[in-house]
């Protein structure tokens, strides 16, 4: 009865910008990325190799749902790539389809129950939980070789006490980190002591030193990380969110509003991201997808680091880090499914994760092209690198949503002095916990 209780749960779930416990938002899902102001690049055709083992020339044809979009130039780098392994292998076309977040997960849901699949997904590691609960996907570790990827994008699609590998990674990273405007603040501060200082050097009329989003538990958890808490106890399942780790993290972003005043008084997502590009916020928290919008409004002025260590703790705050994956569905004819490995081991070789670096500016899950001087060379990858080496992997489990939904009103509160960080703590538990309850 649980099984099928959490499979009925899971359809009817509305889910995230956490992380996120998003985080595109915290649902779940990361938060979504905001919309270039200029026209989406074209992704070019990837120069790419062909596939190690030839596909069987048969027609056949692969429908593929990505939650990329043509904003970015996500989408057309999908459709790219799917034009360029049928240019290697005549004979196999491709229908990409784009679906944002949360209807490919439900549509995926739907069309799996009714038989209607499509052969494979490029989405976000948020969707593992609710489609391998239900049975629609299966493991890849028969599939590719898991170990050329980087660590915490495979860890990122294992679930706890389930053995497997869920989906194979694309990107590395999803994850928030600091970036500043350095006609306003030089150099990245080091640790939190210095992070409230140069943020108030800075701030005199409608100019701040520090802008969040402060209506999303996703930007509350990397801070909780850096004063050694936790949103979950060891078994990666019971929420532990009345802890004095939490009790001070939501005391420190209390006090930089209220004490320090360094932010402003509201700010959602779109508010600091406005603040930032117009150069009225000298630093941001904020995704590896917002770099080409803010590469574009500030240029050489950019500087990426990871968040400031929290000089209480000499901990560096933990922002959750997933990606994009590759997910398979469980009951895929045996001759595509030949092909869908085949055209994922092209699409995550060597050469396609460095175009894809080069196009999106996001970081390869490929250990060796995480490693190559493209990333390394360059300041705003190498920052974001940096910071994702901090960060852990984002719950994918089905109770991060009593989480998200516990730890959301709470912080809210706090944010607009209305609860003591204390007693916020005590809610945030007493409502995860009585969420609970509803799983069993």
């Amino acid at each position: 009865m649980k099984s099928l209780w959490k499979i009925t749960a899971l359809i009817v779930l509305a889910t995230m910008l956490l992380a996120a416990c998003a985080p595109a938002a915290p649902v779940a899902e990361a938060p979504a990325a905001e919309a270039p102001a200029a026209e989406a690049p074209v992704a070019e055709a990837p120069v790419v190799e062909a596939p190690a083992e030839p596909v069987a020339p048969a027609e056949v044809k692969l429908t593929v749902w990505t939650k990329e979009a043509e904003e970015g130039g996500g989408l057309p780098y999908v459709q790219a790539l799917a034009d360029a392994f049928s240019a290697a292998n005549p004979g196999v076309t491709f229908e990409v389809i784009n679906k944002d977040v949360e209807t490919l997960r439900e549509d995926f849901q739907t069309a799996s129950l009714a038989g209607a699949a499509p052969d494979l997904l490029w989405t976000v590691s948020d969707h593992v939980g609710p489609f391998q609960t239900a049975d629609l996907i299966q493991p890849v570790d028969g599939l590719v070789d898991t170990s050329m990827y980087v660590d915490s994008a495979v860890e990122a699609v294992k679930l706890p006490g389930v053995e497997g590998t869920w989906g194979v990674p694309i990107s590395n990273g999803n994850h928030l980190m600091l970036l500043f405007n350095k006609s306003l603040i030089a150099e990245a501060p080091a640790d939190t002591d210095a992070f409230v200082a140069a943020a108030k050097a800075v701030t005199a009329g409608d100019v701040y030193g520090f802008a969040y989003n402060q209506t999303e538990p996703f930007w509350l958890v990397p801070w909780l990380g850096g004063f050694g808490g936790s949103v979950f106890a060891e078994d990666g399942v019971t929420p532990t969110l009345n802890t004095p780790e939490m009790v001070a993290t939501l005391k420190f972003l209390h006090d930089i509003k209220f004490v320090d005043a360094i932010t402003p008084t509201e700010s959602d997502y779109n508010g600091a991201d406005a603040l930032f590009k117009e150069g009225k916020a000298a630093m941001i928290v904020n995704g590896d997808w917002s770099l080409s919008g803010y590469k574009e409004a500030l240029g050489d002025k950019l500087g990426v680091a990871a968040l400031p260590m929290v000089k209480a703790t000499g901990k560096y705050p933990a922002p959750y880090t997933s990606g994009v994956f590759f997910m398979v569905p469980k009951d895929l004819a045996a001759d595509k499914l030949a092909m869908v490995k085949s055209f994922m081991e092209f699409a995550t070789n060597d050469t396609n994760q460095l175009d894809m670096v080069a196009k999106l500016n996001r970081l390869p899950a490929l250990k060796t092209a995480l490693a190559s001087e493209l990333i390394t060379g360059d300041p705003i990858l190498a920052g974001s690198a940096a910071q994702m080496s901090y960060g852990t992997p984002m719950p994918i489990v089905l109770e991060m949503r009593c989480n998200w939904d516990s730890m959301k009103p709470e912080m809210i509160a706090v944010l607009a002095d209305q609860k003591t960080a204390e007693d916020a703590a005590v809610k945030m538990q007493e409502a995860a916990d009585a969420c609970m309850l509803t799983l069993e």
